[in-house]
C-alpha cells in the first residue's frame, strides 16, 4: 500500500507565498508522475501542475509563473512552491501519483492524499 501525505498548508495575505509538500511512502521501488490538483468552493478540481519522473512539467495558465513544481526522487516527495498568491488560488490542494511500481515488482495506479487547505486573503 502507498500513503501520501501533505503538509504546508495555511492562510496567507495576497501576494504571499507557501510551500506545500507530499511524501509517498510504503512499499515504493519508482513513482511514475506526482502532480497537484485543487478544488475551491463551488468549482471541480482542477490539475495545478504535474511533473514526470523525468522532471518534466506542466502547469495550469492560471498559475504560470507563479507556481514551481518539483520532486526529490531520493524522498518520494513533491513540492509546490507558490508565490505571488491571489485570492482565487484559494482551494483545498491534493497531491496526486498516478502510477507506483512496488517493491514485489508490480504497478499500482492513482493515488490521492487527504488535501490540505490553501487560504489566501485579499
Amino acid at each position: 500500500q502507498v500513503q501520501l501525505v501533505e503538509s504546508g498548508g495555511g492562510l496567507v495575505q495576497a501576494g504571499g507565498s507557501l510551500r506545500l509538500s507530499c511524501a509517498a511512502s510504503g512499499s515504493i521501488a519508482m513513482i511514475g508522475s506526482m502532480a497537484w490538483y485543487r478544488r475551491a468552493p463551488g468549482k471541480q478540481r482542477e490539475l495545478v501542475a504535474r511533473i514526470t519522473n523525468a522532471a518534466s512539467t506542466t502547469y495550469a495558465d492560471s498559475v504560470k509563473g507563479r507556481f514551481t513544481i518539483s520532486r526529490d526522487n531520493a524522498k518520494n516527495t513533491v513540492f509546490l512552491q507558490m508565490n505571488s498568491l491571489k485570492p482565487e488560488d484559494t482551494a483545498v490542494y491534493y497531491c496526486n501519483v498516478d502510477r507506483v511500481l512496488t517493491t514485489t515488482g508490480s504497478y499500482r495506479y492513482d493515488y490521492w492524499g487527504q488535501g490540505t487547505q490553501v487560504t489566501v486573503s485579499s
